[in-house]
Protein backbone atom coordinates (compact mmCIF):
# COMPACT_ATOMS: atom_id res chain seq x y z
CA UNK A 1 0.00 0.00 0.00
CA UNK A 2 2.58 2.47 -1.19
CA UNK A 3 3.11 4.57 -4.24
CA UNK A 4 5.78 4.59 -6.88
CA UNK A 5 4.66 6.86 -9.68
CA UNK A 6 1.90 9.06 -11.05
CA UNK A 7 0.56 11.50 -8.50
CA UNK A 8 -3.04 10.32 -8.95
CA UNK A 9 -2.22 6.78 -7.88
CA UNK A 10 -2.32 7.26 -4.12
CA UNK A 11 -3.72 9.52 -1.42
CA UNK A 12 -0.82 11.06 0.54
CA UNK A 13 -3.05 11.45 3.62
CA UNK A 14 -3.04 7.66 3.94
CA UNK A 15 0.62 7.53 5.01
CA UNK A 16 0.02 9.01 8.45
CA UNK A 17 -2.99 6.76 9.05
CA UNK A 18 -1.02 3.63 8.16
CA UNK A 19 2.13 4.62 10.06
CA UNK A 20 0.36 3.95 13.36
CA UNK A 21 -1.01 0.58 12.17
CA UNK A 22 1.78 -1.12 10.25
CA UNK A 23 3.86 -2.54 13.11
CA UNK A 24 0.91 -4.36 14.67
CA UNK A 25 -1.14 -5.25 11.57
CA UNK A 26 -1.22 -8.96 10.69
CA UNK A 27 -1.15 -8.01 7.01
CA UNK A 28 2.08 -5.98 7.15
CA UNK A 29 3.81 -8.40 9.51
CA UNK A 30 2.96 -11.55 7.56
CA UNK A 31 3.73 -9.98 4.19
CA UNK A 32 7.13 -8.78 5.43
CA UNK A 33 7.90 -12.23 6.83
CA UNK A 34 7.20 -13.68 3.39
CA UNK A 35 9.29 -11.03 1.62
CA UNK A 36 12.29 -11.57 3.89
CA UNK A 37 12.04 -15.33 3.44
CA UNK A 38 11.90 -15.03 -0.37
CA UNK A 39 14.81 -12.59 -0.37
CA UNK A 40 17.05 -15.03 1.52
CA UNK A 41 15.74 -18.14 -0.25
CA UNK A 42 16.22 -16.94 -3.81
CA UNK A 43 19.04 -14.42 -3.47
CA UNK A 44 21.26 -15.73 -0.65
CA UNK A 45 24.37 -13.91 -1.91
CA UNK A 46 22.67 -10.49 -2.07
CA UNK A 47 24.15 -7.52 -0.22
CA UNK A 48 22.17 -4.61 -1.67
CA UNK A 49 18.46 -3.89 -1.99
CA UNK A 50 16.37 -1.17 -3.61
CA UNK A 51 12.72 -0.69 -2.69
CA UNK A 52 10.51 1.35 -4.99
CA UNK A 53 7.43 2.91 -3.41
CA UNK A 54 8.74 2.30 0.10
CA UNK A 55 6.00 4.39 1.72
CA UNK A 56 6.54 4.70 5.48
CA UNK A 57 9.48 2.30 5.27
CA UNK A 58 8.01 -0.68 7.12
CA UNK A 59 9.21 -3.38 4.69
CA UNK A 60 12.62 -1.77 4.17
CA UNK A 61 13.10 -1.49 7.93
CA UNK A 62 12.32 -5.18 8.35
CA UNK A 63 14.95 -5.97 5.69
CA UNK A 64 17.39 -3.68 7.51
CA UNK A 65 16.81 -5.48 10.80
CA UNK A 66 17.58 -8.82 9.17
CA UNK A 67 20.52 -7.51 7.10
CA UNK A 68 22.06 -4.54 8.93
CA UNK A 69 25.21 -4.67 6.79
CA UNK A 70 23.44 -4.36 3.42
CA UNK A 71 23.36 -1.32 1.17
CA UNK A 72 19.71 -0.22 1.31
CA UNK A 73 17.93 2.46 -0.70
CA UNK A 74 14.24 3.36 -0.52
CA UNK A 75 12.37 5.55 -2.97
CA UNK A 76 8.91 7.05 -2.71
CA UNK A 77 6.93 9.47 -4.84
CA UNK A 78 5.38 11.28 -1.88
CA UNK A 79 7.33 13.24 0.71
CA UNK A 80 4.65 12.37 3.28
CA UNK A 81 5.82 8.75 3.27
CA UNK A 82 9.50 9.66 3.34
CA UNK A 83 9.02 11.78 6.48
CA UNK A 84 7.87 8.69 8.37
CA UNK A 85 10.47 6.44 6.75
CA UNK A 86 13.22 8.76 7.97
CA UNK A 87 11.86 8.51 11.51
CA UNK A 88 11.83 4.74 11.22
CA UNK A 89 15.25 4.37 9.58
CA UNK A 90 17.65 7.21 10.36
CA UNK A 91 20.76 6.91 8.21
CA UNK A 92 19.17 4.84 5.43
CA UNK A 93 19.31 6.43 1.97
CA UNK A 94 15.80 7.58 1.04
CA UNK A 95 14.87 9.68 -1.98
CA UNK A 96 11.79 11.08 -3.66
CA UNK A 97 11.38 9.40 -7.03
CA UNK A 98 8.82 8.54 -9.68
CA UNK A 99 9.51 4.85 -10.26
CA UNK A 100 8.59 5.07 -13.91
CA UNK A 101 11.78 7.15 -14.24
CA UNK A 102 14.21 4.86 -12.40
CA UNK A 103 17.77 6.26 -12.74
CA UNK A 104 19.72 3.29 -11.38
CA UNK A 105 21.83 1.15 -13.69
CA UNK A 106 22.88 -2.34 -12.48
CA UNK A 107 23.55 -1.00 -8.97
CA UNK A 108 21.61 -3.51 -6.81
CA UNK A 109 21.43 -7.24 -6.23
CA UNK A 110 17.66 -7.16 -5.66
CA UNK A 111 14.87 -4.62 -6.19
CA UNK A 112 11.41 -4.80 -4.66
CA UNK A 113 8.01 -3.20 -5.22
CA UNK A 114 5.36 -4.26 -2.72
CA UNK A 115 1.75 -3.41 -3.53
CA UNK A 116 3.00 -0.65 -5.78
CA UNK A 117 2.65 -1.40 -9.50
CA UNK A 118 -1.12 -1.84 -9.28
CA UNK A 119 -1.27 1.91 -8.56
CA UNK A 120 0.62 2.87 -11.71
CA UNK A 121 -0.92 3.23 -15.16
CA UNK A 122 2.42 2.41 -16.79
CA UNK A 123 3.37 -0.56 -14.61
CA UNK A 124 5.56 -2.06 -17.40
CA UNK A 125 7.78 1.05 -17.19
CA UNK A 126 8.30 0.40 -13.47
CA UNK A 127 9.28 -3.22 -14.12
CA UNK A 128 11.63 -2.24 -16.95
CA UNK A 129 13.28 0.25 -14.64
CA UNK A 130 13.67 -2.46 -12.00
CA UNK A 131 15.30 -4.69 -14.61
CA UNK A 132 17.75 -1.91 -15.40
CA UNK A 133 18.49 -1.26 -11.72
CA UNK A 134 19.60 -4.81 -10.81
CA UNK A 135 22.80 -6.54 -11.82
CA UNK A 136 22.76 -9.50 -14.24
CA UNK A 137 21.92 -12.52 -12.09
CA UNK A 138 20.13 -10.29 -9.60
CA UNK A 139 16.40 -10.17 -9.26
CA UNK A 140 13.14 -8.67 -8.12
CA UNK A 141 10.41 -9.35 -5.61
CA UNK A 142 6.94 -7.99 -6.37
CA UNK A 143 3.62 -8.24 -4.56
CA UNK A 144 0.26 -7.21 -6.05
CA UNK A 145 -3.44 -7.71 -5.25
CA UNK A 146 -4.89 -10.74 -7.05
CA UNK A 147 -8.15 -11.54 -8.88
CA UNK A 148 -10.00 -8.84 -10.75
CA UNK A 149 -13.28 -10.43 -9.60
CA UNK A 150 -12.37 -9.27 -6.08
CA UNK A 151 -12.52 -5.65 -7.25
CA UNK A 152 -14.49 -3.54 -4.78
CA UNK A 153 -14.73 -0.09 -3.28
CA UNK A 154 -11.60 -0.93 -1.29
CA UNK A 155 -9.62 -0.96 -4.55
CA UNK A 156 -11.11 2.37 -5.56
CA UNK A 157 -10.26 3.83 -2.14
CA UNK A 158 -6.70 2.50 -2.47
CA UNK A 159 -6.37 4.06 -5.95
CA UNK A 160 -5.68 0.74 -7.66
CA UNK A 161 -5.54 0.62 -11.44
CA UNK A 162 -6.11 -3.14 -11.52
CA UNK A 163 -5.93 -6.40 -9.63
CA UNK A 164 -3.63 -8.97 -11.22
CA UNK A 165 -4.01 -12.53 -12.41
CA UNK A 166 -0.99 -14.81 -12.15
CA UNK A 167 -0.74 -14.80 -15.95
CA UNK A 168 -0.82 -10.98 -16.09
CA UNK A 169 2.05 -10.68 -13.64
CA UNK A 170 4.19 -13.32 -15.32
CA UNK A 171 3.65 -11.73 -18.72
CA UNK A 172 4.62 -8.28 -17.46
CA UNK A 173 7.75 -9.65 -15.77
CA UNK A 174 8.80 -11.51 -18.92
CA UNK A 175 8.13 -8.46 -21.10
CA UNK A 176 10.50 -6.50 -18.85
CA UNK A 177 13.21 -9.13 -19.44
CA UNK A 178 12.93 -11.13 -16.22
CA UNK A 179 12.87 -14.90 -15.79
CA UNK A 180 10.13 -15.76 -13.26
CA UNK A 181 11.34 -18.15 -10.54
CA UNK A 182 8.31 -18.40 -8.26
CA UNK A 183 4.82 -16.93 -8.40
CA UNK A 184 2.41 -17.86 -5.65
CA UNK A 185 -0.77 -16.56 -4.12
CA UNK A 186 -0.90 -15.59 -0.48
CA UNK A 187 -3.69 -14.42 1.82
CA UNK A 188 -5.18 -17.70 0.59
CA UNK A 189 -6.52 -19.26 3.77
CA UNK A 190 -8.20 -15.96 4.58
CA UNK A 191 -9.62 -15.58 1.08
CA UNK A 192 -13.18 -16.68 2.01
CA UNK A 193 -13.33 -14.03 4.74
CA UNK A 194 -11.85 -11.46 2.38
CA UNK A 195 -14.38 -12.34 -0.30
CA UNK A 196 -17.24 -11.95 2.16
CA UNK A 197 -15.95 -8.59 3.38
CA UNK A 198 -15.22 -7.16 -0.06
CA UNK A 199 -18.07 -8.54 -2.12
CA UNK A 200 -20.76 -7.65 0.41
CA UNK A 201 -19.43 -4.09 0.68
CA UNK A 202 -18.76 -3.28 -2.97
CA UNK A 203 -19.98 0.29 -2.58
CA UNK A 204 -18.17 1.21 0.66
CA UNK A 205 -14.62 0.86 1.89
CA UNK A 206 -12.65 1.31 5.10
CA UNK A 207 -9.11 0.19 4.28
CA UNK A 208 -7.61 1.50 7.51
CA UNK A 209 -10.48 -0.07 9.45
CA UNK A 210 -9.69 -3.48 7.99
CA UNK A 211 -6.06 -3.16 9.09
CA UNK A 212 -6.90 -1.68 12.49
CA UNK A 213 -9.10 -4.56 13.60
CA UNK A 214 -9.52 -5.65 17.21
CA UNK A 215 -6.43 -7.26 18.74
CA UNK A 216 -7.85 -10.82 19.14
CA UNK A 217 -9.01 -10.93 15.51
CA UNK A 218 -5.71 -9.46 14.33
CA UNK A 219 -3.81 -12.14 16.27
CA UNK A 220 -5.99 -14.88 14.80
CA UNK A 221 -5.40 -13.61 11.25
CA UNK A 222 -1.65 -13.44 11.89
CA UNK A 223 -1.68 -17.05 13.09
CA UNK A 224 -3.50 -18.14 9.93
CA UNK A 225 -1.05 -16.22 7.75
CA UNK A 226 1.87 -17.87 9.52
CA UNK A 227 0.43 -21.32 8.78
CA UNK A 228 0.12 -20.24 5.18
CA UNK A 229 3.73 -19.09 5.23
CA UNK A 230 4.84 -22.55 6.32
CA UNK A 231 3.01 -24.05 3.35
CA UNK A 232 4.65 -21.61 0.92
CA UNK A 233 8.10 -22.27 2.38
CA UNK A 234 7.49 -25.99 1.95
CA UNK A 235 7.06 -25.42 -1.80
CA UNK A 236 3.29 -25.33 -2.15
CA UNK A 237 2.13 -22.91 -4.85
CA UNK A 238 -1.20 -21.63 -3.65
CA UNK A 239 -3.48 -21.12 -6.68
CA UNK A 240 -5.77 -18.39 -5.33
CA UNK A 241 -5.52 -15.64 -2.76
CA UNK A 242 -5.94 -11.98 -2.02
CA UNK A 243 -2.39 -11.27 -3.20
CA UNK A 244 0.42 -12.57 -5.38
CA UNK A 245 4.14 -12.79 -4.65
CA UNK A 246 6.48 -13.01 -7.64
CA UNK A 247 10.21 -13.70 -7.56
CA UNK A 248 12.12 -13.20 -10.81
CA UNK A 249 15.72 -13.01 -11.98
CA UNK A 250 17.54 -10.85 -14.50
CA UNK A 251 19.44 -13.34 -16.69
CA UNK A 252 23.24 -13.19 -16.83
Amino acid sequence: MTSAGTGGGYDPATFEKLFALEASSFWYRARSDLINWALDRYFPAASSFLELGCGNGYVLDRVRQQHPDWKLVGTELFEEGLVNARIRMPGVELRQLDATQNPYDAEFDVAGAFDVIEHVEDAPAVLKGMFQSVRPGGGVLVTVPQHQWLWSAADVAAHHVKRYSRRDLIEELRAAGFEPLRVTSFVSLLLPAMMAARLTKKETADVEGELGMAAPLNAACLAVMRVEGVLIRAGLRLPAGGSLLAVARRPH
